[in-house]
């Protein structure tokens, strides 16, 4: 049963390799270069035709030289003209050709040579003075080298090399009588390629014959090689097989996978990716996964705040909603003037709290836009601190007004990515909210400085105020939407409570880090208020 199991699932990831583009390019393409090199092996045309040209040359070294012998030895000065003695020219070719070894290939390594007369009439053939056979038939003792080289030798005799022959053996006899030394390739009656040179056999300046010294070394030497390089041909292939199955098993498998998982993500509408047996790979495919997996998941982040904050911006429009409905009805059934204008104040109030709520969630929406893009420069936020102080700094109309300083010198080197118009309205939210907790006559101060810390420097922007200081159970609860508790004797519907709720969203997409403190809980001596506190990297 688990054979059957684990047979059925190697067939399934065999078939999703198959169906696999990136696989199918991978297997065609490394066996496209595996096939190029085979084919260039099999060719060897350079070699062969190195060979046979050197072939060319000793055969006609050896068949000058028998040729000389046999003038001296072989023929005879007759009587008007000379003639061959063949018992002689047997005799001569016995001698000076030796036998083949015992258990060598017949005819390798020396060559075939053959006298005719000038009627074409074989006179000698050293092949037939030792009664040899060329070919070994293939036995069932044959080792696993042999039987290797008599494939390749069956392979060669398939012509893979690109080759006609040049001359016919009775061209070459013609061509010889003519006093010419010619070289011609050809088959021979077996089958084989040969190289070969005939010399005319001379005698008194008379050609009594021709001598033809032949040989197959070229051939075998092919399949020699040939049959040498099948183990190594074997070897790549097995390794190229490997190698593609390997990629398309870890490459194109786990795209396929990812593609499935994002195919599933939309058809199903599920919000995030979840894919661990890929995201645990430490290699590129493992990170491609984690960035997707990390990608759906602050989409996902994203559809859930926004889904939040459309139940809170729902929640906020219906109370001052529901109190401009109770204000009219009560305006409709007032009996006196005064009742009226109360009732139609108390209207006016909300309207201005409906205006200052949609103006403050629009200006939410378009900063949340610009801080997606991610389009971040290098800000000086010290420069920016100091300027957006200076635009405070012109007393407003009111008879006591809360004045906004900066402390110290304008600081330089404070370098922080960002964008200069979120980062302005960070700092813009929290100095307009620091002045609505001061006391008429008070002073809000801005300050900026460079601090080492564990995970680096990092620049820090404080913003101090003079009021009641913050609860510390209300701390982290101040950042959140529409939280507005505001002090005694503010305006009613003057603040939405998305200020710090988009101080925060900016600085975080930043890298950074928003919080708030109590003056008095830091022990430095400082006077009572708040201190909200804003940390960016430093920008190298």
């Amino acid at each position: 049963m688990a054979s059957a199991t684990g047979t059925t699932k190697s067939d399934g990831i065999f078939r999703a390799i198959l169906r696999s583009r990136i696989a199918r390019i991978i297997f065609i393409w490394n066996f496209a270069g595996l096939f190029v090199l085979i084919l260039g092996v099999l060719l060897l045309t350079e070699m062969r035709a190195g060979l046979t040209e050197a072939q060319f040359r000793n055969l006609r070294t050896q068949g000058e030289l028998i040729t000389n012998l046999l003038i001296e030895t072989g023929t005879v000065e007759g009587d008007p003209n000379p003639y061959i003695n063949e018992s002689a020219v047997r005799l001569v070719l016995h001698r000076i050709l030796p036998p083949i070894a015992e258990g060598a290939r017949p005819g390798v390594g020396r060559p075939r040579v053959r006298v005719f007369d000038t009627d074409a009439r074989l006179i000698a053939d050293s092949d037939v003075i030792y009664d040899e056979i060329r070919e070994t038939p293939i036995t069932e003792d044959q080792s696993l080298g042999e039987q290797i080289e008599s494939a390749a030798r069956q392979v060669e005799y398939l012509r893979l090399t690109p080759w006609r022959p040049t001359t016919t053996l009775e061209e070459e006899q013609r061509r010889a009588l003519r006093g010419e030394i010619v070289n011609g390739e050809r088959l021979n009656e077996r089958g084989e390629r040969v190289v070969s040179v005939t010399v005319p056999l001379r005698r008194v300046q008379q050609v009594i014959g021709t001598v033809t010294t032949e040989s197959a070394d070229v051939e075998r030497i092919l399949v020699a090689e040939r049959a040498g390089m099948i183990p190594f041909m074997i070897g790549a292939t097995i390794a190229i097989f490997l190698s593609s199955l390997l990629l398309a098993l870890f490459i194109a498998r786990p795209l396929r996978k990812l593609a499935n998982a994002a195919d599933s993500l939309r058809l199903t509408g599920a919000t995030r990716l979840d894919l661990p047996e890929v995201t645990h790979r430490k290699d590129e495919i493992g990170a491609l996964a984690h960035s997707l997996e990390a990608m759906t998941g602050a989409l996902a982040d994203r559809i859930d705040a926004n889904e939040r904050f459309a139940a809170d911006v729902s929640h906020e429009i219906k109370n001052p909603l529901a109190s401009i409905q109770s204000a009219v009805t009560s305006a409709r059934s007032a009996k006196t003037p005064e009742q009226q204008a109360q009732m139609l104040g108390i209207v006016a109030q909300d309207v201005q709290r409906l205006d200052r709520l949609i103006t403050d969630i629009a200006r939410a929406s378009r900063i949340e836009a610009e801080t997606a893009k991610l389009d971040l420069h290098r800000i000086d936020l010290g420069a920016l601190l100091f300027e957006i102080t200076r635009a405070y700094a012109s007393p407003p109309d009111e008879e006591a007004p809360v004045t906004v300083a900066f402390k110290g010198p304008k600081p330089e080197g404070l370098i922080a990515l960002g964008q200069a118009g979120p980062l302005g309205q960070v700092f813009r939210n929290l100095i307009d909210n620091a002045r609505s907790f001061s006391p008429h006559g008070g002073v809000v101060s801005v300050s900026a400085e460079l601090v080492r810390a564990k995970e680096g420097a990092i620049v820090r922007a404080i913003v101090d105020d003079q009021g009641p200081g913050v609860p510390p159970e209300n701390l982290e609860t101040i950042f959140e939407r529409f939280y507005t508790q505001r002090p005694k004797g503010a305006a009613f519907g003057g603040n939405s409570g998305l200020g710090l709720s988009i101080a925060r969203q900016i600085v975080t997409s930043l890298g950074g880090r928003i919080y708030a403190q109590n003056k008095d809980g830091l022990g430095r001596g400082e006077s009572g208020g708040a201190r909200l506190v804003v940390e960016l990297p430093l920008a190298h």
